[in-house]
């Protein structure tokens, strides 16, 4: 829903996704030649704006019209306002396609169609997107990363999980990013990427559907915070049995029950 991407949701992100990019976009352009991006979901251009910063000036970002063009940290004229759910092509291709954390705003049709989006857009794509109880604003399609793989593959896109291991550890990024972000690359432009290929061809593996510890700690804690919740409930129910009123108003409560059960049943 719309309303919930408000100047609050964006703003409250800003921070962590302008310092997340300024340690990944160097390693990003480390791997690939870029001198053209496109961010579809682009939030407010954090990204885009690093990626600015690193020398690539040909950048587009594209959401919803709900965004705040007060709040861009690109150029106004750098931003196309876009059906994400509908999905879209350009008369344009890019270097690079970049959509993060965007895909489980979406449902199941409409993830299958951003991808297909970002496909027609470039031939390299960095994605990342929430795994299963990962939660978040209006996340309704959380997937693990073999989801993605299979819709990336049915267009001939391998997945490179060559970031995660460089970032799981990294104290300047926001953990979903290390958790969940990964290459896809159309099959016949591995080989213009030499660093990607060596990768491809000595490295790869399936991308392993992994956890990063902030997450398993922040849901272990709600799920201590909550057994102690319910602990304290249990003495408190427990004081109150013991307490000689109570058990007075508890067998009037019980009387009155059985009577109105009794006159139910004539």
């Amino acid at each position: 829903m719309t309303d919930q991407y408000t100047s609050q949701f964006y703003a409250e992100r800003k921070s962590g996704s302008s310092e997340s990019a300024k340690v990944i976009v160097p390693l990003v352009l480390g791997l690939i030649q870029c001198s053209s991006v496109i961010d579809v979901g682009c939030g407010t251009g954090e990204w885009l704006s690093v990626f600015r910063e690193n020398g690539v000036t040909d950048i587009l970002g594209v959401d919803g019209d709900y965004v705040d063009r007060d709040l861009l940290g690109i150029p106004g004229d750098r931003f196309l306002s876009r059906d994400l759910n509908s999905g879209f092509n350009l008369d344009r291709h890019f270097d690079l396609a970049v959509s993060l954390e965007v895909a489980e705003h979406l449902p199941p049709e409409g993830g299958e169609r951003l991808v297909e989006s970002l496909t027609t857009l470039s031939p390299i794509v960095l994605f990342s997107a929430a795994v299963p109880f990962q939660e978040g604003t209006n996340h309704i399609n959380e997937q693990w990363p073999d989801y993605w793989v299979e819709q990336f593959r049915r267009r001939d896109f391998v997945p490179l999980d060559c970031l995660r291991n460089k970032l799981w550890r990294h104290e300047r990024i926001d953990w979903w990013y290390a958790q969940n972000i990964m290459f896809y690359v159309r099959r016949d432009e591995l080989s213009k990427h030499p660093r990607l290929q060596e990768f491809y061809e000595g490295e790869f593996s399936e991308p392993l559907p992994i956890i990063h510890p902030s997450l398993w700690l922040h849901k272990t804690s709600r799920v201590a915070s909550l057994e102690a919740e319910l602990a304290t409930a249990r003495g408190k129910l427990q004081t109150l049995q013991t307490n000689p009123l109570f058990r007075i108003l508890l067998s009037l409560y019980r009387m009155f029950s059985l009577n109105s059960l009794s006159r139910n049943s004539e």
